[in-house]
């Protein structure tokens, strides 16, 4: 019951890190667009799989974890090869954005326009409803 709380009511924002934009059509070009060079995986996540952990969400602790993970070719993540990049700073937010990031769903990457496997960084934010920017953080201070 209290999971099924802190699941509803935190807010816990996955962003996928920006690619390159392609840029616009050629208006002279007669056929189809070509593709970018590179687009990177796109998240297919209605909501996000990776949960507050309760301890953290009551005390209103916020923080960004980094991950650096692995999509093969047709977007699955590779649980093994997943890894903090960019520690929050608390141990509990790292590890539930390691446990949470097995269960991302991605379109894969794709090399004009090929699907394949790519290994990129993957921002996590734990943000409380009732917290203030980055409350509780280490080495946070009034701004």
């Amino acid at each position: 019951m209290r999971a099924a709380r802190v699941r509803g009511v935190a807010l816990v924002l996955v962003v996928l890190a920006c690619g390159k934009q392609s840029p616009p059509p050629d208006q002279t070009a007669s056929g189809p667009p070509s593709p970018p060079d590179q687009e990177p995986p796109v998240s297919l996540n209605a909501d996000s799989p990776i949960q507050y952990p309760p301890r953290l969400f009551d005390q209103k602790v916020e923080g960004d974890v980094v991950l650096r993970l692995f999509a093969d070719s047709t977007g699955r993540v590779v649980p093994e090869s997943s890894r903090v990049a960019e520690s929050s700073g608390y141990p509990a937010l790292d590890s539930a954005a390691i446990s949470g990031a097995k269960r991302l769903r991605f379109a894969p990457a794709r090399r004009r326009g090929i699907p394949v496997a790519t290994a990129f960084l993957q921002p996590i934010e734990f943000r409380h409803p009732q917290g203030d920017a980055l409350q509780g953080s280490p080495g946070a201070g009034p701004h």
